[in-house]
C-alpha cells in the first residue's frame, strides 16, 4: 500500500514503533494523542463550570451529579461501542467530525438550563467518546504502549490544569458558565484543526478483522477487573470538600489541594513514562493501592491542613501513575489489543460508577463510608487482576520483553 510505503521515508526518530501494523510518524502519532486529549479537556474544568450553572440558577445540585454521570457514560459507552463497531478507516474524517459535534453541542449548552443541559452535555459524551477511541487505538497499537499511554496522561493533566487556572481566573468570573462553554468550544475547534494530521487507519488488530469486535473472555475479564479498580478512586475524590469539613478544614483548603494535585498529577503521569518498560504492571498495581489506602486513612485522621493537602496530591500522583499500566495488563490478558483498544472507555465508565456507588453509603454529616468503599473495591480489583497476572500464558513480564526487543523502543 501506498500508505505503508509513505511511512518509510522519515529517519528512525521520526517514528513511533507499532506491534500492530506500519510505524507512524511522530506528527501523527501526537495529533491522535491531542485528539484524545481534547475529547477529555472538560473533565478538568467540568466541577466549576457546573458549579457556575448551579450559582446562576440553571442548574440544580441533583442536576449537577446527573449532567456529570449521563455525559461520562455517554462518552465511556461511545468509545466501547466505536472500538467494537467502527473499522479504523477514514480516521481524518471521523476525527474531524466528531469534533466538528463536539463544539456544536459546546456552542449548544449556551444559554441552555436544567433538563436542556443534561440533554446536551450526554449527545456532547459521543463525540468525546470516539475522539478517546482514536487516541487509545494508537496507543494500544504500539511497541510500548505504557510509555504513550504515559505520555498522553501527562500531557492531558498539563493542559487540564492550564484550562482551569484560566476558566478559574478569568472566563468564569467574568463571562460565567456561558464564557466557559464558549471556551471548550474553541478547544473542540482545535481538535477540528488537528483532525488533518491524524493517521488515515490503523492496522487490523486480526488477520482480515474489517473493525475491532468484542474481546474475547480473558479480555472482558481484564476490563472488568479494570473497572472494579479504578471505580475505587472515584468513590474518595468526588467527596475531596466534605472530607475537608469533617476534618474541620475550609473550602480554600479542599480548593488548594485540587490545584497541588494536579502539579501531583503531572509527576505522576512524568514518573510513568520513565519507569514504563522497566517494572511490571503488576508491581506498580501493588505499591498504587498500597499508597492509595495510606491516604486515604490519612483523611480518616482529621489531618491539619497540610497533612490534608499533601495525601490528596499523594492519591492524585498514584491515579496518573497507575492507569498507564493498564493497556499492558489487558494486553497480557488478551494479546490481540481488543480488550486494550476498550480501556479507555472502561476507564471512564470506572468514573462514573464509582461516585454513583458511593452515594448509597454516605450521609449528608458523613462521607467516610466512601472511604471503605474505594478501599474494598481497590483490593477486590487487585485481586481480579492478580488472578489474571498469574494466570497468564505469556510469561510474567513477556509485555516489556518485546517492547524493548520489537525495533527500538520509541
Amino acid at each position: 500500500m501506498s500508505d505503508a510505503g509513505a511511512i518509510e521515508e522519515p529517519p528512525h526518530s521520526t517514528l513511533v514503533h507499532d506491534a500492530v501494523g506500519p510505524d507512524l510518524p511522530l506528527r501523527e502519532a501526537f495529533a491522535a494523542l491531542g485528539i484524545g486529549i481534547v475529547s477529555l479537556l472538560l473533565a478538568g474544568v467540568l466541577p466549576a463550570v457546573l458549579g457556575s450553572l448551579a450559582d446562576e440558577g440553571r442548574l440544580s445540585a441533583s442536576g449537577i451529579g446527573l449532567t456529570a454521570t449521563f455525559e461520562a457514560l455517554s462518552m465511556g459507552l461511545s468509545t466501547a461501542a466505536a472500538g467494537i463497531l467502527l473499522p479504523p478507516r477514514h480516521l481524518k474524517w471521523i476525527a474531524g467530525a466528531a469534533a466538528a459535534m463536539l463544539a456544536a453541542a459546546d456552542f449548544a449548552t449556551v444559554h441552555a438550563a436544567g433538563t436542556t443541559v443534561i440533554v446536551v452535555r450526554t449527545v456532547a459524551g459521543v463525540p468525546e467518546g470516539i475522539m478517546l477511541w482514536i487516541a487509545i487505538g494508537m496507543i494500544a497499537r504500539t511497541a510500548t504502549p505504557e510509555r504513550w499511554a504515559a505520555i498522553f496522561f501527562t500531557a492531558l493533566t498539563a493542559s487540564q490544569m492550564v484550562i482551569a487556572l484560566i476558566f478559574a481566573q478569568w472566563v468564569l468570573p467574568r463571562f460565567g458558565a456561558d464564557g466557559g462553554f464558549l471556551g471548550l468550544a474553541v478547544t473542540a475547534l482545535c481538535g477540528l484543526a488537528l483532525a488533518p494530521f491524524v493517521p488515515s487507519r490503523y492496522a487490523a488488530l486480526t488477520n482480515g478483522e474489517a473493525a475491532g469486535g468484542a474481546p474475547p473472555p480473558r479480555g472482558l475479564f481484564a476490563l472488568f477487573a479494570t473497572l472494579i479498580f479504578i471505580a475505587g478512586s472515584g468513590t474518595v475524590g468526588i467527596y475531596l470538600q466534605p472530607l475537608a469539613h469533617e476534618a474541620g478544614l475550609s473550602a480554600d483548603v479542599a480548593r488548594a489541594a485540587v490545584w497541588i494535585s494536579l502539579a501531583a498529577q503531572i509527576a505522576g503521569g512524568a514518573t510513568a513514562t520513565a519507569i514504563s518498560g522497566h517494572v511490571r504492571y503488576f508491581t506498580v498495581f501493588v505499591v498504587a493501592t498500597v499508597l492509595y489506602v495510606a491516604s486515604w486513612i490519612v483523611f480518616l485522621l482529621h489531618p491539619p491542613a497540610w497533612a490534608f493537602v499533601s495525601a490528596n496530591a499523594l492519591g492524585g500522583f498514584v491515579g496518573v501513575l497507575l492507569a498507564p499500566f493498564l493497556v499492558p495488563m489487558t494486553i497480557e490478558a488478551d494479546p490481540s489489543r481488543r480488550a486494550a483498544v476498550l480501556s479507555g472507555s472502561t476507564q471512564v465508565l470506572a468514573g462514573a460508577l464509582g461516585p454513583f456507588a458511593a452515594s448509597f453509603v454516605v450521609a449528608d454529616d458523613d462521607v467516610r463510608g466512601a472511604i471503605f468503599l474505594g478501599t474494598a473495591s481497590l483490593f477486590a480489583g487487585l485481586a481480579l487482576i492478580a488472578v489474571l497476572h498469574l494466570t497468564s500464558t505469556n510469561g510474567t513480564n513477556s509485555l516489556s520483553d518485546r517492547s524493548r526487543d520489537s525495533r527500538g523502543a520509541n
